[in-house]
C-alpha cells in the first residue's frame, strides 16, 4: 500500500520548485547584503512507513486525505542558519512568497519549550499546478519547516538521540544539563548576532564617510 496513492510523484516535483526558490532568495540576499541566509537546507518526503505509522499514532486512518491534508509535514525542510535575525528574514521572505500561505507558526525561540528546545516551525500551503486528493485542478499542498541556528541544530540533534536511548542513568541530572547547554548556546547565538550587527554597523559608517 501506498499511502500517497497517485499524489506521490508530485510531492518530488513541489519539493524541487521550493528549494530551487528557496536557494534563488539565498543567492539574491548574499548578492545584496554579503552574507548567506542559511547554511545547510535539508529536506525530506515522509516514507510511507512512516506516515502510516503517523497516521496511526494520531488515530487516523492511513489514507491518502489523511496523509497530504490532515497531517501536514509530507514534505519536511529543516533550514539551518547562522545567525537569528536570519531565521525571521527567511519567515519574512516565505510569507510573500507567490501562491503560498502560512497556515500554522510555532516560534519556539522567543517562547522556549520547558526542556531548552527552540526552534521556528512553521507550515506553508502551497498552491501547485498539480491536482490533489480533493480533486482540484491546481491542487494544495503543504510544507512543513524547521528553521534554527547552528547551535540550536547541534543541541536538538543531541537531545532527540537522548530520547531514544533506553535505560539512562541520572536521568534527571541529564536533563537539567541540557537544558543548561541550551540556555549557554542561546547566550552565544545572541552574542554572535551581535557582533555581526556591530560589523554591519562599522561598515555602514564607513560608507557615509568614504
Amino acid at each position: 500500500m501506498n499511502i500517497y496513492g497517485n499524489y506521490e510523484k508530485y510531492l518530488e516535483m513541489i519539493l524541487e520548485s521550493f528549494s530551487k526558490d528557496v536557494y534563488a532568495l539565498n543567492e539574491e540576499h548574499k548578492n545584496k547584503t554579503g552574507y548567506k541566509l542559511f547554511e545547510h537546507f535539508i529536506s525530506r518526503i515522509k516514507t510511507n512507513e512512516s506516515m502510516i505509522e503517523k497516521c496511526e499514532r494520531k488515530d487516523l486512518e492511513p489514507t491518502t486525505y489523511n496523509a497530504l491534508k490532515e497531517i501536514k509535514d509530507a514534505i519536511g525542510v529543516r533550514i539551518v542558519c547562522g545567525f537569528v535575525d536570519d531565521i525571521y528574514t527567511l519567515v519574512n521572505m516565505f510569507k510573500k512568497m507567490k501562491n503560498i500561505k502560512v497556515v500554522e507558526e510555532k516560534d519556539y525561540i522567543l517562547n522556549v519549550k520547558p526542556n531548552g528546545y527552540r526552534s521556528y516551525h512553521i507550515i506553508l500551503e502551497i498552491i501547485t499546478e498539480y491536482p490533489d486528493c480533493e480533486n482540484n485542478d491546481m491542487g494544495r499542498y503543504y510544507i512543513e519547516i524547521q528553521l534554527r541556528t547552528i547551535a540550536m541544530d547541534s543541541w536538538a540533534s543531541l537531545e532527540h538521540q537522548m530520547k531514544y536511548k533506553k535505560n539512562i542513568s541520572n536521568h534527571e541530572r541529564i536533563t537539567k544539563e541540557l537544558k543548561r547547554c541550551a540556555d549557554e548556546l542561546a547566550s552565544c547565538d545572541l552574542n554572535m548576532q551581535t557582533i555581526r550587527n556591530l560589523i554591519e554597523e562599522s561598515d555602514s559608517n564607513e560608507n557615509i564617510i568614504s
